[in-house]
């Protein structure tokens, strides 16, 4: 199993994953495009946060479905939980985490395919 590590900026808030991503996906919607994330997607038992949750911050907006943390000392966008949305409708019996993959650690973005999803016009 490779186990693939990443960091906010500073390094308060350090995570990892047990793989790399086979895709990114570039949102539209107006939070992850103010923020510039690309996601990468996992289950929970997939990721894991190394360093303690109090060092993480949580914003909630609209429909407070999807819980988008953020380092609390540095402000970088580093996951999010949300139920899986990939049926159309939320299926909080599947949930899903949101991994930033621009914090990856030694991983090129560019050896791996950009999806891109019209949040601007679905949510």
């Amino acid at each position: 199993m490779t186990i693939l590590q990443g960091s906010c900026h500073c390094g308060a808030t350090k995570f990892e994953v047990q793989e790399a991503p086979e895709s990114v996906t570039c949102c539209t919607c107006s939070y992850c495009s103010k923020r510039g994330s690309l996601w990468a997607y996992y289950t929970p038992d997939q990721f894991r946060l190394t360093t303690p949750v109090e060092d993480v911050a949580t914003y909630q907006w609209n429909s407070r479905l999807i819980k988008h943390h953020f380092c609390a000392t540095c402000g970088c966008s580093t996951y999010c939980e949300s139920p899986d949305f990939r049926s159309g409708a939320p299926d909080f019996e599947h949930p899903r985490l949101s991994v930033n993959a621009r914090l990856f650690d030694d991983f090129d973005l560019d050896a791996v395919p950009l999806e891109t999803i019209d949040g601007k016009n679905l949510w």
